[in-house]
């Protein structure tokens, strides 16, 4: 959906008197660290996890605040190379999602502890096709492993959640493979950073954040 339409729906919303989302399924309880998970590295590197959950303006700004992050890229995920397109991948037709690239240092902070984050502030893993006012296939929650550990602790972690009913829904995020990751338009990096005042990223990224800094402290930067 063009940025344009992003805001004009929102603050159609505002006026109608309708609660924006800010990301979070509200889980009856804190969500748990996962008991599946890589061990932390005992010195420093970089490895990277690709994940989609909305628009990725928030899920870029969530990440890049997180203690261990090295960078965080929005791009496009789960398509081909020629359509990975802003204007076309908004069609919801290529089969792509807005995507995040995230590297991060394993010594600092582990897959499962990202993933945490990503269940926790990052989005509604309960949402199918959809994130607040944007709807669309590319729109979905997904995990894109790299290899197989990224799948196991993934899997895992989904199911741990599902057990213990943190959600009052079923978590809908689906696990696949990593096809290929292709970075977004220049105008798209850094969005809620160069354009904090911005409706949408007001009243759908910025609290994102802020939820961050409340509940995981010993991992916010603020940076």
């Amino acid at each position: 959906m063009p940025s344009s339409t992003r805001v004009a729906l929102l603050l159609l919303g505002s006026l109608l008197g309708a609660t924006a989302c800010n990301a979070k399924a509200n889980p009856a309880s804190a969500v748990p660290a996962p008991t599946v998970d890589a061990p932390r590295a005992s010195a420093a590197a970089q490895q990277s996890a690709v994940i989609s959950g909305g628009c990725f303006w928030g899920i870029q700004a969530v990440f890049q605040h997180v203690k261990g992050v090295i960078s965080a890229t929005s791009g496009y995920a789960g398509g081909s190379a020629k359509t990975a397109e802003y204007e076309i991948v908004s069609t919801g037709e290529t089969g792509h999602a807005e995507s995040v690239e995230i590297v991060y240092d394993p010594s600092q902070i582990t897959y499962g502890e990202l993933l945490r984050v990503f269940f926790s502030v990052a989005h509604d893993p309960t949402q199918l096709n959809r994130q607040g006012p944007d709807s669309g296939t590319q729109y979905r929650s997904s995990i894109f492993y790299s290899n197989d550990e990224q799948k196991r602790i993934a899997e895992a972690y989904i199911a741990q959640l599902d057990k213990a009913k943190i959600f009052s829904r079923p978590i809908v995020t689906k696990v696949v493979p990593l096809e290929g990751f292709y970075p977004a338009e220049a105008y798209h990096q850094n969005y809620a950073t160069l354009h904090p005042n911005q409706p949408y990223i007001l009243f759908n990224d910025a609290p994102k954040v802020e939820h961050l800094r409340k509940e995981f402290p010993d991992l916010y930067s603020g940076k």
